[in-house]
């Protein structure tokens, strides 16, 4: 058994994709090769995401690429596949979800709470910044985008004090001797899907019992808990949004932000774990409705 992956051309997308072949070895023996994408979003890293089209950018040309067989599945960080994935496609499997913090690596090993008044910090993420600026609102939030590497290169390069990623991307990439600061999930809620890693496939793939094996099905439900909160919410990368799901016995907690008008609205919700989809939905609504 041989199967083509798909995958973004960056460090972490492949040493993702490397997790997955890895588990599809030996679980059934399998043979995987990577098919390296470059996708729009990787290409046009002088402009931000939400003047380009959004994260459904660094799909299209892997999404293109299962359409015309030349891979057999695409290996993604949830947290960049939009809600309304193409009707062709679906979501196979959700694998077992990593930490779903963001991380400060600062400039000199300080603290975020220690930083001077005025200090420059880095991100990509409206859900970030907007949370950082509620944390800190002297700090100032630059915008920088570019693979892990490029934005910790960054922080030299523009005279930064420190920047925000995820947590999940900086331990695949072994560099957590870099972190200064986690940030509890409360007082940074995560950007939905983060720390989880999809497998995407052509809805009539001949192979999806194979992928569909890879499936954690408590990451799955909290993944799509969250997809379902930014779906009622219509929420992309124009969007203050974020959310994380957390199953305890056979209940289900979901917290979640958005962002409406110029105020940032928390929530959460609990409920049984079989609602998880209906939770999401309701949250949503909640925050609409406050």
């Amino acid at each position: 058994m041989e199967f083509k992956i798909a995958t973004r051309k960056s460090k972490l997308a492949q040493l993702q994709t490397e997790i997955v072949m890895g588990i599809l070895k030996r679980n059934f023996n399998a043979e995987c090769q990577k098919i390296l994408v470059e996708t729009t979003g990787d290409k046009r890293l002088d402009i931000a995401l939400n003047k380009i089209g959004g994260k459904g950018l660094f799909l299209k040309e892997i999404e293109l690429a299962l359409l015309k067989g030349k891979a057999d599945a695409a290996v993604h960080s949830m947290k960049d596949v939009p809600f309304d994935i193409p009707g062709e496609f679906e979501i196979a499997a959700v694998l077992e979800r990593k930490d779903v913090r963001d991380a400060f690596i600062s400039a000199g090993n300080v603290h975020f709470e220690e930083l001077p008044e005025g200090s420059k910090i880095g991100t990509s993420s409206n859900r970030r910044a907007a949370q950082i600026k509620l944390l800190r609102p002297d700090l100032e939030i630059v915008a920088i985008r570019g693979n892990i590497q490029t934005r910790i290169k960054k922080i030299k390069e523009q005279d930064l004090q420190g920047i925000v990623v995820a947590a999940a991307g900086i331990k695949r990439l072994k560099l957590e001797k870099l972190v200064t600061d986690y940030f509890p999930i409360e007082e940074l809620i995560p950007a939905i899907g983060q720390g989880a890693l999809g497998v995407e496939i052509k809805k009539n793939s001949q192979h999806k019992d194979f992928f569909v094996n890879l499936n954690d099905r408590s990451t799955r439900i909290c993944v799509e808990a969250e997809r379902s909160f930014m779906r009622t919410l219509k929420g992309d990368c124009h969007s203050t949004i974020g959310a994380y799901a957390k199953i305890e016995g056979n209940l289900i907690n979901i917290i979640g932000i958005f962002k409406m008008g110029s105020k940032l609205v928390k929530k959460d919700i609990t409920g049984n774990e079989e609602n998880y989809m209906f939770l999401g939905e309701k949250l949503a609504k909640n925050i609409i409705n406050s």
